[in-house]
């Protein structure tokens, strides 16, 4: 099934239709740095308002619980409208969500916080919906999982810009150490907090400016429109047809698995490399913000991998690509298990190569030959994103016991976790590579 038998970019040529792409791939980075700007602010919160790590865990499940609960809302609203007005409406809740730190930091506890992050994530939510799908549509299906890899790679960038600002935020923050401050009367705490909750939202208030120019740019051009001949079918027969797909089923699947990974190797990397350093005679905060250079790492390795995955997808099929560097991933990630010094630390660095090129070629995959249920398709493959709530708090649960096992650590004990995703993902990209090359399906 061809998908541009039922869509099809029809207005907007030329420059103004690469300034329009230019402009959709931009969000990708806008979106890549709120991930990671916020996934090493488990650790701060933990410190900032003296809560456990389970706790501060609720950041990241609530981070993700926005992209649950506004895909479909996000998709209705552009099978309705227009792409570009659910760009508009997700940049709109993004700046919101971001802004909204000021007043948090204002009234001082942690669940405001908490409900600036979902208003936040209800914006990225809204803008993965909207722009994965439509650089999919902006040219042939042949092609649509180079270019969603190649947008994606400008994720990856933000992503990394997220990272740096996050280890400046530890690093400025008060070195004092999570049981001294648990040890402090109210009064001095609150001025350590207040002090450190002054260096946290810096980096929210300036992405909040950006994504308010990005939204009054994106109003005032044009952007390429879309027809869909199938407005008129029913929400619950799209949902029918698209479960008969066996790709797009196993695919959010797949996907909601490749976010748990993700959310393992890049929020618990800093415990990780904490607790190595920490043995090795550094402070808490020295451990710290070195862990987050191994972070970085992690993520320039990952973004320098899209890269070349990308150029790499001229001569090799996605799904096999995406098996073979998911077994890559495994044996890198059994590394990361069974080492307990900085050996262990730099497998888990080298699974970030391996996960490069999953979330955009998942979603390619499963997106292939479903025609013009594109829009709502794509929606559930945002939602899957849940992954990132669902595994975190069980990790972080395990660390917290400090349980053993043939004498490794609880923080090593938790990778079994993403292990056996990338085992599943194996299995998913070989499936389909049987499905679309061997069997023709």
């Amino acid at each position: 099934m061809e998908l541009n038998k039922n869509i099809e970019i029809f207005s907007l040529k030329g420059r103004d239709a690469l300034t329009a792409f230019l402009l959709i791939t931009a969000c990708f980075a806008l979106w890549g740095f709120a991930n990671n700007v916020t996934a090493p602010m488990v650790a701060a919160f933990s410190k900032i308002f003296r809560v456990t790590t389970t706790e501060a865990s609720l950041v990241p499940v609530v981070f993700n619980l926005g992209y649950f609960c506004m895909a479909f809302p996000a998709a209705i609203l552009i099978q309705r409208y227009s792409f570009k007005w659910g760009v508009l409406v997700g940049l709109g809740l993004y700046a919101v969500g971001a802004l909204l730190f000021i007043p948090a930091k204002a009234i001082g506890d942690f669940f405001p916080f908490l409900g600036a992050y979902f208003i936040l994530t209800c914006g990225l939510s809204f803008l993965e919906t909207c722009c994965n799908p439509y650089i999919y549509c902006m040219g042939r299906e042949e092609t649509a999982i180079q270019r969603l890899n190649a947008a994606q790679a400008f994720n990856a960038l933000g992503s990394l810009g997220g990272m740096f600002v996050a280890m400046s935020v530890h690093s400025h923050m008060s070195p004092m150490e999570r049981q001294l401050r648990m040890s402090l009367p109210t009064p001095q705490f609150d001025i350590i907090k207040n002090h450190d909750l002054g260096i946290l939202i810096q980096p929210y208030i300036f992405i909040g400016a950006v994504v308010v120019i990005m939204l009054v740019i994106i109003a005032l051009r044009k952007l390429p429109q879309m027809t869909d001949t199938d407005t008129d079918k029913r929400f619950t027969d799209i949902i029918k047809e698209l479960l008969q797909h066996r790709n797009y089923r196993e695919g959010v699947v797949a996907e909601f698995l490749y976010v748990g990974v993700q959310a393992a190797c890049w929020m618990f990397i800093i415990q990780y490399g904490t607790r190595i350093f920490l043995a090795e005679g550094m402070t808490e905060q020295q451990a710290e913000v070195l862990s987050q250079k191994y972070n970085i790492l992690a993520l320039a390795l990952f973004a320098v991998s899209r890269f070349v995955c990308t150029w790499l997808m001229r001569w090799f099929a996605p799904a096999r690509m995406l098996s073979v560097l998911a077994i890559i991933g495994m044996g890198a990630m059994l590394g990361a298990i069974c080492f307990t010094d900085r050996s262990g630390l730099y497998c888990l660095v080298a699974v970030s190569g391996c996960l490069s090129l999953m979330f955009p070629t998942i979603y390619g995959i499963a997106l292939h030959g479903i025609g013009g249920n594109v829009k709502i398709a794509g929606a559930g493959l945002i939602m899957a994103i849940l992954g990132g709530s669902f595994f975190p708090p069980i990790q972080a649960a395990i660390i917290q016991s400090r349980a053993t096992l043939f004498g490794l650590p609880s923080t090593n004990i938790s990778l079994i976790i993403p292990f056996v995703c990338l085992g599943l993902i194996a299995w998913y990209g070989h499936r389909a590579y049987v499905r679309h090359y061997i069997m023709n399906q």
